[in-house]
């Protein structure tokens, strides 16, 4: 297994990454559920654990913040909730960051769509804008809570920018991304949900292998790696369904599969230059 204190994008499981650059340590989504455990998603509603996180709560790195797409439980659970720092920054929405301070993290920062939270510290700036998605369909988008993607930017004082990295959260292909890719048209690396979520076995509310490459020719970044895609008995289109239409559409250059408990490098960008 790969040193998951390594520099880049070590991956857990589901949608939990962690993110390592310029000295800072991000979390995102954490869900340390074990194999055979329930993820509950309100209403009744609960999925099963297929597989085994790469590693535990409990050897995690020092965290500075986590960044949280929505308030579901196959990504913050019962188990980051009793294991993680409370004095955390967690950086997620609105309805989100309210009921982690109903929790005792008193640090959530609750975001709406454009909005920035800016962290600095030794010399280099981490700033992390919440960008718009869209967990359902439709009227049903009221029935699930509010998700956010999310764009990570490592860099330094006075505004030069050495990585971007833009995490999908649990979306479906809406036209509210459209306005991503004009905001934000140079993206290093991009992290996206996939698993063709549904609930009830009926609604879709998650992109399946069809809908990621739409992201993808849409976003359009210079490396992707997919996540969130055969860990719960509620994902239905494999990690195999992406890969198919991708490269079937001729998209495949840049895209990265990596396995639970492998690091993906960094594209890290030569001073004043393009990202390898």
């Amino acid at each position: 297994m790969a040193d998951p204190n390594g520099s880049g994008v070590f991956f857990v499981g589901n949608a939990t990454t962690l993110i390592r650059y310029h000295g800072f340590t991000l979390l995102t989504d954490p869900n340390f559920l074990h194999r055979g455990q329930r993820a509950y998603l309100g209403y009744g509603l609960s999925t099963r654990r297929r597989s085994e996180p790469a590693i535990g709560i409990d050897r995690l790195p020092l965290l500075d913040a986590v960044v949280l797409s929505h308030m579901h439980g196959d990504h913050w659970d019962r188990v980051a909730r009793r294991g993680l720092d409370r004095a955390l920054p967690v950086v997620t929405t609105r309805e989100a960051a309210r009921r982690l301070r109903r929790q005792g993290f008193g640090e959530a920062v609750g975001l709406g769509s454009w909005q920035e939270w800016l962290f600095e510290r030794d010399g280099h700036t981490l700033r992390v804008t919440s960008l718009p998605a869209r967990h359902a369909p439709g009227a049903a988008q009221a029935f699930l809570p509010p998700v956010m993607g999310s764009m990570l930017e490592f860099g330094r004082p006075g505004g030069q920018t050495d990585l971007r990295i833009y995490i999908s959260g649990d979306t479906l292909m809406d036209g509210c991304l459209s306005a991503i890719p004009e905001r934000f048209p140079d993206i290093d690396l991009g992290i996206v949900h996939l698993g063709g979520t549904k609930l009830l076995g009926l609604l879709m509310v998650t992109m399946d292998g069809r809908q990621g490459a739409e992201w993808l020719k849409l976003i359009h970044p210079r490396h992707t790696m997919p996540v969130h895609y055969d860990d719960y008995t509620a994902f239905t289109s494999p990690l195999a369904d992406f890969r198919r239409e991708v490269e079937r559409r001729g998209l495949s250059g840049g895209v990265h599969y990596v396995e639970r408990g492998q690091t993906h490098p960094l594209p890290v960008r030569p001073a004043g230059g393009v990202p390898l």
